[in-house]
Order: C-alpha cells, then structure tokens, then sequence
C-alpha cells in the first residue's frame, strides 16, 4: 500500500479570478452560468460568500442580496483547464500527479516526504507554496485516495493518517466523505446514518440489500481492500531523481553541484538496471513558480556521470534562477539496455575502443550545434550514384562496402546540375565548362567511366563520367548523359573533388 495526498480547492474559481484581478479583493463578486434557461451561481468571491451568495444559488435572488455584485460568466472547462496547470505544477514535489475534477488534485507520495525532512513539512510545502500564489487549498495524507480525499475536505483533526488507521479516521466523518451519489447520501440520512461509523462496521450483505453496491466500493476503495490508481497528467518516467533545496539558491556553482549529484545517483538506477540512458532532461522549479529545462541525447546507450555532465556544461548557462531555485530534476525518459562489456569501455582511460571515443566526440558536437547537423551516409547496392548512398544511423553496419576502385567525389550533389560544355566527339573530355555564371577551363582531365542504371529499375540513358581539374586546381565530377550521333547529348555536373 502506497501513500496519497488528496488537495482539494474549496474556492478555486474564485480564487482565479482574485488572482489575475487582484482589485477585486474589495468587491463581491461570482461567476454564473446558464442552466436550464436561468443563470446560476457557478462560484463567489469571499466577500460575496460572507454575504449569503451560495453556489446554485439565481443570480436575480443573489443580486438581491447584493446589488454592487459583480458578475463574470463562466466559461466551460475552465477548472479542468486551471486543474491541469496546478497539476503539473505538482510534478516537483512527486512523479505521479493526476487530475481530481472538478476541484481537487491527487498525488501518489510514495517515497517522495523524506525529501522534505517528512510528511509533515512536505504537505506545509505544498499547501505553503499554494497559499503564496493565492489558492485557498486543504491537504491530507493518507494509504488510501479514498481516505486523502476524505480528510483533506471533511477532516477535522491531522490531516495525516497514520498508516494502517484508515478506519478510526473515517467513522467520525459523515458519509459524503466516501464520494457517494446524492441520492444514496439521501437516503443514508433519512436512515439516521450521520457518520460513516455508524455504518461501517455493519455486515456487508446488509449494505448491499438496503444500499447497493456502489456503498460497499467506496468503504473498500477508502480502506484499501479495493485498489484505486490515479491517472497521471504526464506518465512518469521510470528513471527520475529529485533534489529539493532547503533554501532557494542562485549560483552556478550550486547548480553544478545540483546536477552532478543527480547524475550520480541516476547512473547508479541505470547500472542497477543494467540500462543506458539515450536522452536526458534536467529541470529546475523556482521559487517564482516557473520552471526551465534544459536536454541532452546521445547516441548510444550511457550511464557515465562524466560523460553526461560534459554534454550539460554548455547548456547550463542557458538556465536563469530568477528569484532561486527550489527543487533539481533529472530524468531519463529514453534508456535501452547496456552491457557491462559496454561499461567497461567507458571507464577505461586510453581504451582502444575507438566506436565509444567517436560516440563521446559525436555526443559533445551534437551538444553544441544539434544533433540534426551530423549525418552519416552507408553505401548501398547500386550503380547510378545518386542511389548508391543512403541515410544511416551512426553506429549502423553496412550491408556492403564503399567501392574504392574508381574516385569518387568527397561532395556528391543530391542531383545532377546542367552544365555547357565546350568539348571534341565523340569520346573526347570537355575542354571548358560554364556552371552558375563561371567559366572554367580545363587542365586535366580522366576518363570515361560508363555508368548505366540497372535495367531492372528504369531504362535511362548511359552515363560517361570525367574526373577534371581546372586552372585554379579545382577538381570536378562531370558527366555526358547520352550518346553522339544518336541523340543529343547533355552534360552535367554531379559532384566535387577535395
């Protein structure tokens, strides 16, 4: 059995709207909605609610209780939407945050409190942290969402069950803190039921005949017999550590010491896992309420706190405190497995193993200019050269080799480019060539090669490639498309030498 904390918002629209028109402090106010034809109080400010202005309540009979009221229209999904950003705003206090519309919030805890000295000072944190930014919020801890939800809205004692006392929390609570329907509720008072403990102790069978089975669910969701799991607003990553800081800090130093702790303890999950990280993500929360984040990948699997934090160092000036930062986040959201032989290679100082050297180097450059400018080409099985080479993963093997018998241009143009060329028949290499407004004479010259596609594809004509080199010492791929005397040839540029 895990633990839950249940926040629950008793005036969240409300709380809203005070919060981005802070000049409503001093008025009453409420936000309405059409229901079946009439306009019904949806929410009330503070002031309106000392006044008698109740939800459900017509706006015709609230405005006659306060005529200066103040009216907003309610627009649809607002609290979902309001939900979901405090929800997410949750995620730095635990990995697992979901949704408890219409106005609450639930958080599975499980090994998250001792980061904040207990659940104690980690459920003040919360509710501090939510109080500061203008939301009214109660908050409770229990084994159960069901027993959290409970205490945080019908609690009046601790707020933090003890584990394994679920049922002398519940029994004083009255039986709308088991999130029954309105007409079971009913239907338990008309009965004389006022607390669950008048109830819950009763034979199960009983409850089921005289209530139903929706009664019996929620006293097995709310004591633990029936499981129940949050839905979380983001799924968690499964290699993930956190490191609240006792007072906001500011310093690159700080940060650095933040981020290699973290890295430390996230490579020794990954060895534990006998995982390699591919990207990670580090993340600050501030004290402002923002966040900023900043990402690496590599490309391939790594668990070497060493090598990681030379991939982060670039990017962490990027990073700006503000007024401090509270809480580190380091995440590995994509892994995939690593052998020890792998490891091995890694901490080996002046291995030979030149593939993890290169991946170091690749990781670093990626790092710094992004990993979308480094690209690397395999050589495939075909004659036409522009088929003969395709896109490849980095540490991808080749099904066949480089043809190293016949040069072949260091920059091949993805397609051919038309040139005029001054040049003798009917075999003879051109003497000159005009490309993009240039004239350039030619000095050297080797060839033909025929190259002819294959007839299995498409019947193209042949292809006769000269290797030039002008005056200035420039070395050129150059091609006749067709032959003399049968039809009109045409010359093309395909490729440059080094």
């Amino acid at each position: 059995m895990g633990r839950y904390l249940s926040i629950w918002f008793p005036g969240l629209l409300a709380d809203r709207a005070l919060r981005l028109r802070p000049e409503l402090k001093d008025r009453p106010f409420i936000i309405a909605m059409r229901e079946r034809g009439r306009l019904m109080v949806k929410a009330a400010g503070p002031l309106a609610i000392e006044k008698g202005i109740m939800r459900g309540m017509v706006v015709a009979d609230a405005k006659a209780l306060i005529p200066e009221l103040k009216l907003f229209h309610y627009r649809p999904g607002a609290e979902e939407r309001l939900l979901t950003d405090l929800t997410v705003w949750c995620l730095r206090f635990t990995p697992v945050a979901a949704i408890d519309l219409p106005d609450g919030i639930l958080l599975d805890i499980s090994g998250c409190p001792h980061l904040w000295g207990g659940e104690q000072p980690y459920l003040d944190a919360i509710t501090g942290k939510l109080s500061a930014y203008g939301y009214r919020a109660r908050a409770a801890i229990a084994d159960t969402i069901g027993a959290a939800w409970a205490m945080a809205r019908f609690g009046k004692t601790n707020p933090i069950v003890t584990p394994g006392l679920l049922e002398p929390a519940l029994e004083p609570l009255p039986p709308a803190a088991l999130r029954l329907e309105t007409a079971l509720l009913d239907r338990l008072q008309k009965l004389g039921f006022g607390t669950i403990g008048s109830f819950i102790t009763m034979p199960a069978t009983v409850l089921r005949r005289r209530f139903g089975p929706e009664l019996l669910t929620r006293i097995a969701q709310a004591l633990g017999r029936l499981p129940e799991v949050p839905v979380p607003v983001q799924p968690a990553p499964v290699f993930r550590q956190q490191l609240p800081c006792t007072e906001p800090v500011h310093t690159r130093s700080a940060i650095d010491i933040a981020l290699e702790t973290l890295l430390e303890q996230l490579c020794n999950s990954l060895q534990k896992a006998g995982c390699g990280l591919r990207s990670a993500l580090f993340r600050i929360y501030k004290v402002d309420g923002g966040s900023q984040e900043i990402v690496i990948g590599t490309n391939r699997p790594v668990r070497n706190a060493a090598h990681l934090l030379k991939l982060f160092e670039p990017k962490i000036a990027s990073l700006a405190p503000g007024m401090g930062i509270e809480v580190f986040i380091l995440e590995a959201p994509v892994v995939e497995a690593l052998s020890v032989r792998q490891e091995a290679f890694w901490n080996t100082l002046g291995t030979a193993d030149t593939g993890t050297e290169l991946a170091g180097l690749l990781d670093r450059i990626a790092g710094r200019i992004g990993g979308q400018a480094i690209k690397r080409y395999l050589p495939a099985e075909h004659y036409w050269p522009e088929r003969s080479v395709v896109p490849g993963g980095l540490f991808e093997k080749t099904a066949t080799t480089w043809r190293s018998d016949r040069p072949r241009p260091v920059y091949l143009l993805p397609s051919p480019e038309p040139v005029i060329v001054a040049a003798p028949v009917p075999d003879y290499p051109p003497m000159l060539f005009r490309y993009r407004g240039k004239v350039h004479h030619i000095k050297k010259a080797d060839g033909p090669e025929r190259i002819e596609e294959e007839w299995w594809l498409e019947q193209s004509r042949v292809r006769d490639y000269y290797v030039v080199e002008d005056e200035e010492g420039a070395r050129y791929w150059l091609f006749r498309s067709g032959h003399y005397g049968e039809e009109k040839p045409q010359w093309f540029l395909h490729g440059f030498f080094a």
